[in-house]
């Protein structure tokens, strides 16, 4: 089981400070979810946990050391990381691209082993892109990419995944599925961390949100105390309606109250 320690963290990109003083531990076995409105720092905070931006003071701890000295493979073994923005640097199939997900493990493409292809059917399987194998990659869908690009993650089968907006480019169904997905993957021991704007979604799977604004951490907690209407009200400037469905509860953001900016 890997535990990530923050510590009294500050990032700043160029002359502007993004992130102050931020303090969390995340240990396997739970799917957190960190919400706040745009700006409020939350894909800032899953760079510098990856080691991809220095920090101005704090640190980040992999098990107890400080990631950004950490060899980059045994990072990339360790953290698999969906990016919120999906970019492809070659014309590869789909297959190709989940593949560079065990990267980390092996020295070259062609050096496949079954117990790689294993790993990658198993992603492709999960993430329901199997039949899309052999296209090119360039040529799906939005949906059909973001779902490519979830599978290459998981394809890495590291004990922490974090996932920045993986919902974002996704029908109603996909998303449902996803959160599941990621749901299961916390529950099977893992450590999953996902950024989200979808309020109802992180209420009704996530173990724990992380709610930032004006890069801090405003609440931390079970989703129904972070998201109770004082606090909804302060952060996002909504009110919105509460119920439940099946045993589990929903939130629908309903009117603004202004003064957001």
């Amino acid at each position: 089981m890997v535990t990530i320690r923050i510590e009294a963290l500050d990032v700043a990109l160029g002359d502007r400070r993004v992130l102050a003083g931020i303090d969390t531990e995340m240990t396997g076995g739970g799917l957190i979810g960190v919400i706040g409105p745009n700006g409020a720092g939350k894909s800032t905070l899953a760079r510098a946990m990856l080691g991809l931006l220095k920090p101005l003071a704090g640190r980040v701890l992999l098990d107890g050391a400080e990631v950004g000295t950490l060899r980059p493979a045994d990072r990339a073994r360790t953290i698999a990381y969906l990016p919120q923005r999906h970019i492809l640097h070659w014309d590869l199939s789909l297959f190709q691209t989940v593949s560079l997900g065990r990267l980390p493990h092996v020295a070259g493409m062609d050096r496949l082993t079954q117990a790689d292809r294993d790993a990658i059917r198993r992603a492709m399987e999960t993430a329901e892109i199997s039949g899309f194998a052999e296209r090119q990659a360039g040529t799906l869908s939005g949906g059909e990419l973001a779902r490519g690009m979830l599978a290459r993650a998981l394809a890495v089968e590291a004990p922490f995944l974090f996932a920045d907006e993986p919902i974002a480019a996704l029908d109603p169904y996909h998303a449902i599925h996803i959160m599941q997905l990621l749901r299961e993957l916390a529950r099977s021991g893992r450590s999953v961390l996902v950024v989200l704007h979808d309020l109802t979604l992180a209420l009704r799977f996530c173990d724990r949100l992380l709610l930032m604004q004006g890069g801090r951490v405003v609440a931390e907690g079970p989703p129904q105390e972070v998201l109770a209407p004082a606090q909804l009200e302060a952060t996002y400037r909504v009110e919105a309606e509460y119920g439940l469905r099946d045993g589990e509860p929903y939130i629908v953001p309903w009117r603004r109250l202004g003064g957001l900016h």
